[in-house]
């Protein structure tokens, strides 16, 4: 039997858009983030189409580490892996948001 390989990390915008079904998927958590970010249930989904939005997703994210920890456990994932996609959406050179662990 042929030993099993390690399963490829996530893409980085797949774990932003979980990130942001996380988020939406409880109304204490999506509004917490709409009144932090100033985006409302009707901005929301044309925000979502623009550049940076889904490093905004992780940052926030990364911004409570509660909230971080109980999402990468939710989906099975490490919680540095957030991180990487974050860095991987933004592009290099561009330092983390608020919140964000370096």
């Amino acid at each position: 039997m042929a030993p099993q390989r390690p399963s490829p990390p996530p893409d980085p915008e797949e774990i932003a858009l979980r990130a942001l079904g996380f988020l939406a998927a409880d109304d204490e958590r999506l509004e917490r983030f709409l009144g932090i970010t100033g985006l409302g249930p009707d901005t929301i989904r044309e925000s979502a189409s623009q550049p940076g939005f889904l490093a905004a997703v992780l940052d926030y994210l990364a911004s409570d580490e509660a909230l971080l920890l109980t999402f990468a456990a939710n989906h099975r994932l490490d919680p540095q892996a957030i991180s990487h996609a974050r860095q991987k959406i933004a592009g290099p050179g561009e330092p983390p948001g608020p919140g964000a662990p370096l």
